[in-house]
């Protein structure tokens, strides 16, 4: 999905479409994503501009899921399974776009993120925000098509655009893309996460979790029995059999 955030108007149809399509009430939060508001529309530096879930190419989220509540489909979508979710909310801390939010107010909580309207793209269709968009600032496409349509603009339009895509090569690249006039950065988007997918570098460390588990095992199953040792020593439950003091070695009666 490209988003050009030169063509977006402020008027909020994208939210509240997601809000419908995905059951979310109608009370979205205007300042924030959260766990009702799958996306948002701010303005800033006199231009609006959205939030959502990126849907990284090779995503955080599902490399550090211990139970694969996510999933990357073929087609672009990040799709959450709340029923595999344990709540460990690993996915939060790793984020590089600090997207998913957590259920706080619900007595079942879960993740809440942006699905990409899964079921609408698997069935050949559009997300619904782009679908009611009416300047045609969100639309859907193949990846390669979009980026190419992104970079014409760039190129016909230098003073109209800043000269980078955002999603493009961030974190490994997204299937969001985005264009804007204003710097990303002075919009809050993070401009430090380099080109390499994250996963990457997540199980660099999280590979030698298993090692790490059962080399701490060991160390604390040997200091556990030598502390248990001890007490029962000290108590008297334990004799040890090489004290002379104990009756018939000799030792005091």
């Amino acid at each position: 999905m490209l988003i050009d955030f030169t063509e977006c108007i402020g008027c909020g149809e994208c939210v509240k479409a997601c809000q419908k399509q995905n059951k979310l009430g109608d009370n979205p939060s205007k300042d924030d994503l959260s766990s009702h508001n799958y996306t948002v529309v701010l303005k800033q530096e006199g231009i609006n501009y959205r939030k959502l879930c990126m849907h990284c190419q090779e995503p955080t989220c599902a490399s550090v899921c211990p139970v694969g509540a996510f999933t990357k489909t073929a087609l672009g979508p990040v799709i959450y399974d709340a029923d595999k979710c344990m709540g460990c909310r690993y996915c939060m801390m790793a984020c590089p776009f600090g997207v998913p939010r957590y259920q706080w107010d619900s007595a079942v909580p879960v993740i809440a993120k942006c699905i990409f309207c899964n079921e609408r793209v698997a069935a050949g269709g559009e997300t619904a925000c782009s679908w009611v968009c009416p300047m045609g600032a969100t639309r859907m496409g193949r990846r390669s098509d979009l980026l190419e349509i992104a970079r014409g603009r760039v190129e016909r339009h230098p003073d109209k655009y800043v000269n980078y895509i955002y999603g493009e090569t961030d974190a490994g690249g997204t299937s969001i893309l985005m264009l804007s006039s204003v710097p990303f950065d002075k919009l809050g988007f993070p401009m430090d996460l380099g080109a390499q997918p994250l996963p990457s570098l997540t199980w660099s460390v999280l590979s030698k979790i298993p090692s790490i588990v059962v080399t701490g095992g060991v160390l604390l199953g040997g200091l556990t029995w030598i502390i248990n040792r001890r007490i029962q020593l000290d108590s008297g439950a334990l004799v040890d059999p090489e004290d002379s003091s104990r009756p018939g070695k000799g030792g005091a009666k």
